[in-house]
């Protein structure tokens, strides 16, 4: 989805890490990409509009010095629409071969039609130095 380049954040809609697991298993993941983290997020819509985000944007800067930037229509299959008062949580993975930091983006529209955002806090995806698949 294609968003006017005059986005604005909307007050009051706010994206919290609600919990962040590392997984690793060899047998079931490729030799390139061994290690996986699983995010929890939740879409906190506090502000007076209601909105329906449509698509996302991640950005992973791996500790090897390679950034990944992931862009696409909808959020997880879905285009949440979030009442005010109300929230959206999903959960949802990242499979890579280092650690890194994420962060990002949802974006949207209000119910006046203007284009939005909300940030998504930067977290990091740390590999544990004594896991096997180093």
């Amino acid at each position: 989805m294609k968003m006017k380049s005059e986005s604005i954040e909307l007050e009051g809609l706010k994206v919290v890490l609600d919990r962040l697991i590392y997984y690793s298993d060899p047998l079931k993941f490729s030799d390139k990409t061994p290690h996986a983290f699983i995010y929890f997020l939740t879409i906190k819509n506090d502000s007076s509009c209601s909105i329906i985000l449509k698509a996302r944007k991640w950005v992973i800067n791996n500790f090897d010095g390679e950034t990944l930037v992931i862009e696409g229509n909808k959020i997880v299959g879905l285009t949440p629409e979030i009442s005010p008062g109300e929230k959206f949580s999903y959960n949802s993975y990242h499979l890579t071969s280092v650690s890194g930091r994420a962060k990002g983006s949802f974006h949207g529209i209000d119910d006046m039609q203007r284009a939005i955002h909300v940030k998504i806090p930067i977290f990091e995806m740390l590999i544990p130095e004594n896991d096997s698949c180093n």
